[in-house]
């Protein structure tokens, strides 16, 4: 399988070639393994970015993997749309960390959850149950807000860390009540068009033959899914969620990075042309800071920033050489986002491993690949 000349992306990156070559063989090796069909990997060091693609997008139509492949995001959506949508608001001065969210949406201040805050479900420590089987009912989206607005706090508040699918539904109803827009309308506006984003959507994805990558089969859709968010909440809720349903190719993915490394400004490589000196910034440093410190300090196994996974969080999936200011995230599908200022590095790698079904795991292929780029770093 070529290696899509990985010394001239070496060279443009400024890392040594054989590392770069490492990182690209584990991913060949996972596809050949049958782990996932295809991936993408996407580089950048020190503002330039390089990308490796192998395998097939929809190996049922023979679809090979391209630069611009769309892929179902999952739970990327949570750091990628929904949290920079909050702490835009919090930049102006819209909302708080502290913001009870019963004050925006009394209703979810049923069953003592009218204390619970927009800082608590952005680090998962509000309490909130993990998770729901609001699909499986046939309700309305308003029986199945209605589900979440009643359900009971598992744990105090700030005590636990439980990963939680509710808290970022809630928190992109949140948005969109406060915004007065749909959250993938809001999102367009505020964060995908300033950053040049083009293909960055919510499912479903019109047109999706030959610009997705397909997830599993599903028999309700009559094949694999394929456009259609592979998150079953989600789906019922119509692909437009706060914690899922977002698509976005790897390219999208390295703008939204470098945005970060660059400490909340738009990246300026002469693709983007605006005359408005506004979409120069899309999040303030202090909010690009702040959401990449503790907020679990005390609780076990926990190291959650707001939105990102920090260095040694049990989910953690930056490997062993990344620095202790890593950060990040990762996505059901078999997608992941991480970033080390330290080392002024940004690894998107995305893949397709719930097409065969949901046993299989790149977890391990996250951590050798994020190893070997580390290892790339020359000074």
């Amino acid at each position: 399988m070529p290696l899509n000349n990985f010394e001239d992306g070496a060279e443009r990156l400024e890392l040594e070639p054989k590392f770069v070559k490492a990182a690209c063989q584990a991913i060949d090796r996972e596809i050949e393994a049958g782990t996932a069909p295809g991936a993408v990997l996407a580089v950048v060091h020190r503002g330039q970015e390089w990308m490796y693609v192998a395998g097939y997008a929809q190996p049922e139509h023979r679809v090979v993997v391209q630069k611009d492949t769309l892929y179902d995001c999952a739970s990327l959506t949570k750091v990628v749309a929904t949290l920079p949508l909050v702490l835009s608001l919090i930049d102006e001065g819209i909302l708080e960390l502290g913001t009870a969210i019963s004050t925006w949406l009394p209703e979810f201040g049923a069953a003592g959850k009218e204390k619970v805050t927009v800082g608590q479900l952005l680090t998962h420590t509000s309490g909130l149950q993990a998770d729901m089987k609001l699909h499986t009912h046939g309700w309305s989206k308003e029986q199945m807000w209605k589900a979440i607005n009643q359900a009971v706090l598992q744990r105090e508040p700030q005590t636990a860390v439980i990963y939680s699918d509710l808290g970022y539904l809630v928190l992109g109803r949140l948005v969109e009540e406060v915004s007065g827009l749909p959250l993938d309308e809001v999102a367009k506006r505020r964060i995908f068009e300033p950053l040049g984003m083009k293909n960055a959507a919510f499912s479903p994805i019109s047109d999706a033959r030959g610009r997705c990558a397909a997830t599993e089969y599903d028999e309700e859709f009559g094949g694999h899914l394929c456009g259609v968010v592979h998150d079953e909440k989600a789906r019922a809720f119509g692909g437009v969620c706060g914690h899922a349903g977002l698509f976005a190719t790897a390219g999208d993915l390295t703008r939204y990075a470098r945005m970060w490394l660059k400490g909340g400004i738009v990246p300026d490589d002469g693709s983007i042309h605006s005359g408005s000196r506004k979409h120069r910034r899309v999040l303030s440093r202090a909010a690009v800071e702040m959401s990449t410190q503790s907020y679990t300090s005390g609780i076990p196994e926990a190291n959650r920033g707001l939105g990102w996974v920090l260095k040694g969080d049990r989910m953690d999936a930056s490997g062993d050489w990344m620095s202790a200011r890593s950060y990040g995230h990762t996505g059901f599908t078999g997608t992941s986002l991480w970033i080390d200022p330290d080392h002024d590095l940004a690894a998107i790698l995305l893949t397709n491993r719930v097409y065969g079904g949901r046993s299989g795991s790149v977890a391990s292929l996250r951590v050798r690949v994020h190893n070997a780029l580390t290892a790339a770093v020359k000074a």
